[in-house]
C-alpha cells in the first residue's frame, strides 16, 4: 500500500475553482477505525460550505471535504470485530471523503446492500442518516400521518420522500419549479407545492385542513412561520438546513396554541455513539428494503475525482436531481 494518497484539497476558502488535487500521508486507523480504500465519494452542501469557509470541520476530523464514501476496508484498528479485511462497505465519515483513502469509525460503516452497484452507495450514508435521524428519529413520524418536505428535489429531500412512502407517510413536498415538483411526484410524493406561492399556506390547508402532523424543514428563514401555520396540533417541526436563511421571527404563541414540537439537528458534530445508533436502524429497517430495490436514491450526476469543481458548480447552480458522486475508479 503507497504511503501517501491523492485527495482534493483547497488552499483558501471560495467558489468551485480553488479545489485541486494534492498529496498526503496515508492515516493508519486508530482503536475502532477502519481504513477505507474509497471507490467512490458523495457530494453533499456542508462540502460546499466548507470550501465556501462557513462550515468548518469538528475538532479531531479531516479538513478534507466529503462525508460518505464507497469502497473496501483495507486495515483495520483494534476493536473492530465486525469487519474484516476486504469488505465491501459504504460509510459515513467525519471528513476525508474525497481521497482514496479515508479513516471512519467501524461502526459507522454498513454492508453494500445485495443488488446495489459498491460505487452507487456512496450515496447512501449522508442522507439515510440524516433522513432517518431527523423524519423517524427525532421526528417520531408514522404510518398514516403526513409530512411536508420543505425542499424536495435535492439529495435529502429525494430520500425523504422515498423513506417516508415507503413507511406509509401521505408526502407533500414543496420546490421552486414545475420540473423539480414533478421530479418529486415521480418519486412518490403525494402532492408538490412551488414554495414561492403566497397562497402556499392555503393550498396545503385545502388539502390537508386538520394541518400536517410533521414538517421536515431545509429552508429556515421566513419558512419557519409559514411551517407553523400548516401544522396541526400536537405536530412537529424538524430542522436539518437554513436555506432561506439562519434566523426567524417565531410566532411563540401559535406554537403554543397547538403544542408544537420544534427540534433540529446536523450530523456531522454528534458523537461516535450516536452516529452508530442511526447505522444501527438503518441496517435494521432500511437495509432489507435496499436490497429488494425499494428507496434506492437517484443519482444526478457522476463526476472522476479530479472534477470534484465540476460537481460543486453542479450542485451550485441547483439543477441536480438526487444525488452527486465522486469516481476513484
Amino acid at each position: 500500500m503507497s504511503q501517501s494518497y491523492r485527495h482534493i484539497a483547497f488552499e483558501h476558502s471560495g467558489g468551485p475553482e480553488v479545489l485541486c488535487l494534492s498529496q498526503s500521508p496515508l492515516p493508519q486507523p486508530g482503536a475502532g477505525q477502519v481504513l477505507i480504500r474509497v471507490r467512490a465519494a458523495g457530494v453533499n452542501g456542508p462540502d460546499l460550505a466548507q470550501r465556501r469557509g462557513a462550515y468548518p470541520p469538528p475538532a479531531g476530523a479531516s479538513p478534507i471535504l466529503g462525508l460518505e464514501v464507497a469502497g473496501e476496508i483495507c486495515a483495520l484498528g483494534e476493536d473492530t470485530p465486525r469487519w474484516q479485511l476486504g469488505d465491501q462497505v459504504c460509510a459515513l465519515v467525519p471528513g476525508g471523503g474525497y481521497g482514496e483513502y479515508v479513516l471512519t469509525h467501524g461502526s459507522h460503516c454498513l454492508p453494500v446492500p445485495n443488488g446495489m452497484a459498491l460505487a452507487d452507495t456512496a450515496a447512501l450514508p449522508e442522507t439515510f442518516f440524516t433522513v432517518w435521524g431527523n423524519l423517524f428519529m427525532r421526528g417520531g413520524l408514522k404510518a398514516g400521518e403526513t409530512v411536508l418536505i420543505q425542499g424536495g428535489s435535492g439529495g435529502i429531500g429525494s430520500t425523504a420522500i422515498l423513506l417516508a412512502k415507503a413507511f406509509g407517510a401521505r408526502v407533500l413536498v414543496t420546490s421552486g419549479s414545475e420540473e423539480k415538483r414533478h421530479y418529486c411526484l415521480t418519486l412518490g410524493a403525494d402532492a408538490a407545492f412551488d414554495y414561492r406561492d403566497p397562497e402556499l399556506v392555503a393550498q396545503v390547508l385545502a388539502l390537508c385542513p386538520a394541518g400536517v402532523n410533521l414538517v421536515l424543514d431545509m429552508a429556515g428563514g421566513k419558512m419557519i412561520n409559514e411551517n407553523l401555520k400548516l401544522l396541526a396540533e400536537d405536530g412537529r417541526m424538524v430542522s436539518v438546513a437554513m436555506q432561506s436563511g439562519p434566523r426567524a421571527e417565531v410566532d411563540i404563541f401559535r406554537l403554543m396554541a397547538k403544542r408544537i414540537v420544534w427540534t433540529g439537528s446536523t450530523l456531522r458534530p454528534q458523537s461516535i455513539a450516536a452516529k452508530a445508533a442511526i447505522a444501527s436502524e438503518l441496517e435494521q429497517n432500511v437495509w432489507p428494503l435496499l436490497a429488494k430495490g425499494h428507496c434506492i436514491p437517484p443519482i444526478s450526476a457522476r463526476f472522476p475525482l479530479a472534477e470534484a469543481a465540476e460537481a460543486h458548480r453542479l450542485m451550485e447552480v441547483g439543477e441536480h436531481r438526487g444525488k452527486v458522486i465522486l469516481l476513484l475508479e
